[in-house]
């Protein structure tokens, strides 16, 4: 069983994936222009803070993906 630091950190990983794949290559350009505080959003791709759903559904919401999809592929 993996660590809960590892889970939050593959969520990260995972997010930042996807956002540079939509074509956003700064972590900063994204989160201003999505409305979502800069240093919350850093935390979330290093795995450094613990995202709560409505957070994580507001990111995917963004890139049009749904949860069952962000935990299914890659995860």
């Amino acid at each position: 069983m993996i660590s809960e630091q590892e889970v939050l950190v593959r969520i990260g990983n995972r997010l930042k994936e996807i956002r540079i794949a939509k074509g956003y290559t700064s972590y900063e350009d994204f989160a201003l222009e999505h409305g979502i505080a800069r240093m919350q959003y850093w935390r979330l791709e290093t795995g450094k803070t613990n995202p709560t759903i409505k957070t994580l559904y507001k990111v995917l919401e963004i890139h049009q993906i749904t949860l069952q999809e962000f935990f299914s592929e890659g995860f």
